[in-house]
């Protein structure tokens, strides 16, 4: 139920600002006097829909993340171990030239861990309660600079970019799509948009986008070698690599992370077929070894 309210508010706040700033910049429609396309008010339209869709998102993801997977911020340390948690995500953040995030538990079974917030500055890095029960120490202090590698590379914003970017282009060649099946195939000539227009627009887009999130995720997955890379140089990549060897033997419980979160969780599960590789947003743990192993890190 939470995470449907955060979805409908998203969605409510993005439909919002946009309509807005379309409504500053002066974009009403994008269809000329004749009928036919303006491509520069599509463009322009598309734009701030897609992108305001992902800005939006990364604002408020640090605070959905909270509500959506129930993270307890450690405000004040109540054992020994959220001390220790504390003071290790604090010496890794300053070794790697970033402000201290928040540090938070959230309730999972599953060996996991995310980071979020619009700004390496003002991030969240949170680990599940399986992660600390299961994994040794310096493992889990190289999964806390995994997550901090993603904090440090702003890949929070760069990932809300190339979405948006994404976003734009499905959004703009699936209304191009259906205008042209509209005015060519359906022979309307009017100076709006028959029901062809939106049923092809509709099916165009979900077509384009299941192509264009192989993009996404392969940026993804790109990424997490980086974070990888950025784990083994702050935290060894002796303990890197058997932080994502104990992963190996959890394979087959389910991941917990909400969709939202999954592209900056630390285990996403095995991708068996090359279709789930293709779509996937992390590397095979296979590879991600085999990179670290090739790499010298002390």
């Amino acid at each position: 139920m939470m995470r449907i309210a955060l979805f409908l508010l998203t969605n409510l706040a993005v439909v919002l600002i946009a309509s807005i700033t379309l409504s500053l910049l002066g974009v009403g429609s994008y269809l000329d006097s004749g009928g036919g396309l303006n491509l520069t008010s599509l463009l322009i339209f598309c734009f701030v829909f897609g992108m305001t869709g992902s800005v939006v998102s990364l604002f408020l993801s640090k605070w959905m993340a909270k509500r959506s997977t129930g993270t307890q911020i450690i405000t004040q340390p109540r054992n020994q171990q959220e001390q220790w948690l504390v003071q290790t995500v604090s010496e890794l953040a300053k070794k790697a030239g970033i402000d201290m995030p928040e540090v938070g538990i959230f309730p999972s079974n599953q060996s996991n861990a995310f980071a979020t917030g619009w700004n390496r500055n003002a991030a969240l890095v949170a680990v599940s309660q399986g992660l600390l029960q299961r994994m040794r120490p310096e493992e889990v202090r190289a999964v806390l600079a995994h997550e901090i590698g993603h904090v440090a590379n702003g890949d929070m914003v760069t990932m809300a970019l190339v979405q948006g970017v994404v976003n734009t282009f499905v959004m703009f060649f699936a209304r191009i799509i259906g205008h042209t099946i509209d005015r060519v195939i359906f022979k309307n000539e009017g100076n709006g948009h028959g029901i062809a227009f939106y049923v092809s627009s509709i099916i165009a887009e979900i077509v384009l986008g299941i192509l264009a999130s192989a993009i996404t995720m392969w940026f993804s997955r790109f990424r997490e070698f980086r974070a990888d890379e950025a784990g083994a140089r702050l935290a060894g990549s002796g303990a890197m690599i058997n932080a994502l060897q104990r992963l190996k033997e959890e394979q087959n419980l389910p991941n917990e992370l909400p969709d939202s979160l999954t592209a900056f969780g630390f285990n996403k599960g095995q991708a068996v077929s090359m279709m789930q590789k293709l779509f996937s947003s992390h590397p095979p743990l296979d590879d991600r070894i085999a990179a670290l192993r090739n790499k010298a890190y002390t």
